[in-house]
């Protein structure tokens, strides 16, 4: 690692060293956060209870911090591309991206019924969608085209 020999007993890198150490550091939080948000958000594609979209969103700030090459590829992405220039240009969410978030919400919420799950589960469950839907749905639409 360092080389660097002085009269300090320690042998720590000098303080030249340390902000480059501390980036590196950085940057591999940032990329580990970027990795577990990003997977998050595609397991979330599957599982009503996780949304998406802030993962995502999430994992592009991450990468942009951490990995120019995973942001490129990111903001690219055929699926996850719009849904993060949307946010990027205009804090918006598509109006199909509102319509699969609260109707799966909504089925989450059913199945919960269905299954007999405890009141408990599905109160805390009611209070914690209709948040998020309530954010969903305050969002602006992107303008078209």
């Amino acid at each position: 690692m360092f080389r660097y020999v002085s009269d300090n007993p320690v042998n720590f890198p000098p303080r030249w060293a340390l902000p480059a150490m501390l980036t590196r550091a950085a940057r591999l939080a940032w990329l580990l956060v970027g990795i577990l948000s990003l997977s998050l958000g595609a397991i979330g594609i599957a599982l009503p209870l996780l949304p998406t979209t802030p993962f995502i969103l999430v994992a592009a700030l991450a990468f942009a911090r951490s990995s120019t090459r995973l942001h490129d590829w990111l903001i690219t992405h055929n699926i996850f591309g719009p849904m993060i220039d949307n946010w990027q240009r205009y804090g918006a969410i598509s109006r199909r991206a509102k319509v699969v978030s609260v109707t799966s919400m909504a089925i989450l919420i059913a199945i919960s019924l269905a299954l007999g799950a405890p009141v408990s589960v599905i109160v805390l469950q009611l209070v914690v969608l209709a948040l998020a839907a309530f954010f969903i749905l305050s969002r602006p639409a992107p303008p078209p085209g």
